[in-house]
């Protein structure tokens, strides 16, 4: 897989947040979920996805609308081209899910 994201672990006094490699690993799960049938293996960060899968605008509306679900993150309709290709997406979602603390 194409990223180029740290694992780094930062802590809060909450415990560990979420870094760029498990907010990508939450967005791959939310793919999943949406479109069971799409290869994510070789999913190209840079690559819009729209260009490597089979997304119409209500599968990406399920996105954004799974990320309201499970990370409480509130995405602006304005700030939809954010979420074009996976390393956008991680880039405009780090700062929004700075305070989610991580799984387990």
């Amino acid at each position: 897989m194409k990223h180029a994201f740290r694992a780094a672990e930062t802590m809060s006094a909450r415990g560990f947040l979420m870094t760029g490699v498990e907010i990508r690993q939450a967005v791959l799960e939310i793919l999943e979920r949406i479109a069971p049938d799409e290869d994510l293996s070789n999913l190209d960060d840079a690559v819009a996805f729209r260009e490597q899968m089979e997304l119409d605008s209500m599968d990406f509306l399920d996105i954004v609308m799974e990320l309201r679900k499970g990370y409480r993150v509130q995405i602006p309709e304005e700030d939809y081209h954010n979420l074009n290709t996976m390393q956008s997406t991680v880039e405009y979602l780090t700062p929004k899910m700075k305070d989610v603390p991580v799984a387990g």
